[in-house]
C-alpha cells in the first residue's frame, strides 16, 4: 500500500489544469532525466558545426559569384553587354614565301693539303758550306738553297779533264801511224798483221776517249749537285740542317721541305650515297664550284673548283675523299688547316622559300605557322628540300605569297590570332636567327 502511494504522487498528473507552461526545448522542472542525458551537451555543438559549414559555403559562392562577375564586366567593357569579348592578338614577325633560286650543296670537313710537297736532299755527299733562303720565304723552281762543297768535283772534273786530253793525243798519233801503214800496205811493204794492230790501237783510244767524256760530263754533273736548287715553287718550311754539317743523299729529313700553296688542295669526305650524283655532274663535263669556309662554318676562306674523287670508297666510314683546288692568291688556306667544304651541285630553279627561322618540328614532322586572311595561324605541314644558311626551300605545304610566322612563335597554336609585323619594323632581333630575311612579308588583310 505505501509503494502504491508513492508511485501515484511521484507521476504527474495529466490534467489539463495540472500542466504548467515550459520554456522550448527546456524540459520540466520537476520531470526525472531521461537515460540519454549525459549526450545533451553534443547537440549544440553539431549545430555550430553545421553553422560553419553553411558558412564557408556561403562565402564560397560569394567569392566565385564575384570573380565571374569580374571576367563578364572585363569581356563587356570593349563591346555591347551580352557579346563575348575578343580575343587577343599576338605580337609576331612574318614573312612571305617567295620565289627564287637555291643551290644545292653538299657539305663535308676538309683538310688544306700542299698542292705539291718537295723534301729537298742533297743530291751529293760532303759537307753544307751556305744556306741560300730564309726559313718561310717563297721560293720558286730552280733557285739555290744550299750548296755542298764543291772542291772534290772539280777536282775531279779536272783529272777528267787532263785524261781525256793525253787520249786525244795518244789517237791523233794511232790515226797518223795508222795512214802510213795503209800506205805500206798498198805497196806490200808490211804484212796485213802489221796494219790491224795500228787499226785496233787507234779504236781503243777512241773508246778511252768516250770514257773520258763520261768522267767529265759526271765530274761536271757532281758540280751541278753542289748547288742545291729548289724543285718545285712553294713556301721553305723550317731548315732541317745548319751550315758545316756533313749532309748525304740518303738522309731522311734532307735540308728543307718546300710546300706549293699556289695554287692548293682541299681534302674533304662525302657520303658515299651522294657519290652518284657528283659522278653523274662529272660525266657532263661540269666544273663543280667548291667553296672552303672557317672552322666555325660562317666565313668564306675561298672558292676553286672540285679537281679529282678518290678511286675507292672507306668502308669503315662509309665516305669517299674528293680533292678540290684553290688559286689562294691571298694565302687564305695553308697546309693542313681545317675548313668545311660547300660542294655546289646544282642550283634549283623557282623554288619556293621561306626563312629558316619559319621551320618548326614536332611529333608529327616538320611545319611552319602560316597566316590566314583571317589573321589567325595555322598548323601547316610542309616538306623541306635544301636549305641555305637562311633559307629553306619548301617542297610542298607553302605556296609564294602566303605569310609565314619567324618570330613569336612560342606564343603560338592553331587558331591564335596575331598581328603580324614585317622585320624591318620588328627591328633586328626579330628573326630568331639573327639573320635578315630574305623578303618582307606581305599583311594579311584584317
Amino acid at each position: 500500500m505505501e509503494r502504491d502511494d508513492r508511485d501515484a504522487v511521484a507521476q504527474p498528473s495529466t490534467t489539463p489544469h495540472a500542466r504548467q507552461p515550459t520554456p522550448y526545448g527546456a524540459p520540466p522542472p520537476h520531470a526525472a532525466s531521461p537515460p540519454h542525458a549525459a549526450s545533451t551537451p553534443l547537440r549544440p555543438r553539431r549545430r555550430w558545426m553545421w553553422l560553419l559549414l553553411l558558412l564557408v559555403l556561403v562565402v564560397g559562392a560569394r567569392i566565385v559569384y564575384g570573380a565571374r562577375r569580374g571576367s563578364d564586366a572585363s569581356g563587356s567593357a570593349g563591346g555591347a553587354p551580352g557579346q563575348s569579348a575578343p580575343a587577343r592578338s599576338v605580337p609576331v614577325v612574318g614573312v612571305a614565301a617567295r620565289q627564287g633560286e637555291m643551290p644545292v650543296y653538299l657539305t663535308g670537313l676538309g683538310s688544306v693539303t700542299a698542292y705539291n710537297t718537295a723534301t729537298v736532299k742533297s743530291r751529293v755527299g760532303g759537307q753544307l758550306v751556305s744556306v741560300g733562303f730564309q726559313e718561310g720565304q717563297l721560293v720558286h723552281e730552280g733557285d739555290v738553297l744550299a750548296e755542298v762543297d764543291p772542291r772534290p768535283f772539280q777536282v775531279q772534273l779536272t783529272q777528267a779533264e787532263g785524261q781525256m786530253a793525253r787520249d786525244v793525243a795518244q789517237l791523233k798519233d794511232a790515226k797518223a801511224t795508222l795512214e802510213r801503214f795503209r800506205s805500206l800496205l798498198a805497196d806490200g811493204v808490211i804484212a796485213k798483221q802489221d796494219y790491224d794492230d795500228k787499226l785496233a790501237a787507234a779504236g781503243q783510244f777512241e773508246g778511252a776517249i768516250k770514257v773520258d767524256q763520261g768522267l767529265i760530263d759526271n765530274a761536271n754533273l757532281q758540280l751541278t749537285y753542289s748547288r742545291i736548287t729548289a724543285p718545285i715553287t712553294g713556301r721553305a718550311g723550317l731548315r732541317l740542317v745548319d751550315v758545316g754539317n756533313i749532309v748525304q743523299p740518303n738522309d731522311a729529313n734532307g735540308v728543307v721541305v718546300i710546300a706549293q700553296i699556289q695554287p692548293i688542295a682541299v681534302v674533304f669526305t662525302i657520303p658515299e650515297d651522294e657519290l652518284p650524283a657528283v659522278l653523274a655532274k662529272l660525266r657532263q663535263s661540269e666544273h663543280l664550284p667548291v667553296e672552303a669556309y672557317d672552322r666555325a662554318g660562317n666565313r668564306q676562306i675561298a672558292s676553286g673548283w672540285l679537281h679529282a674523287i678518290d678511286n675507292q670508297i672507306d668502308r669503315s666510314t662509309g665516305t669517299t675523299r674528293l680533292k678540290g683546288v684553290f688559286a689562294n692568291d691571298d694565302g687564305a688556306l695553308y697546309p693542313n688547316q681545317f675548313v668545311n667544304v660547300h660542294l655546289l651541285l646544282d642550283v634549283r630553279k623557282e623554288a619556293v622559300l621561306v626563312p629558316t627561322a619559319a621551320i618548326q618540328r614536332g611529333p608529327q614532322g616538320t611545319f611552319v605557322y602560316a597566316v590566314k586572311p583571317d589573321r589567325t595561324v595555322e598548323v601547316r605541314p610542309v616538306v623541306l628540300g635544301p636549305q641555305s644558311d637562311t633559307d629553306t626551300a619548301i617542297e610542298r605545304g607553302v605556296a609564294v605569297g602566303d605569310v609565314v610566322v619567324v618570330d613569336g612563335i612560342d606564343k603560338l597554336r592553331a587558331g591564335t590570332l596575331v598581328d603580324v609585323s614585317p622585320p624591318r619594323a620588328a627591328g633586328a632581333a626579330a628573326a630568331s636567327d639573327g639573320r635578315p630575311p630574305a623578303a618582307a612579308p606581305t599583311a594579311p588583310p584584317a
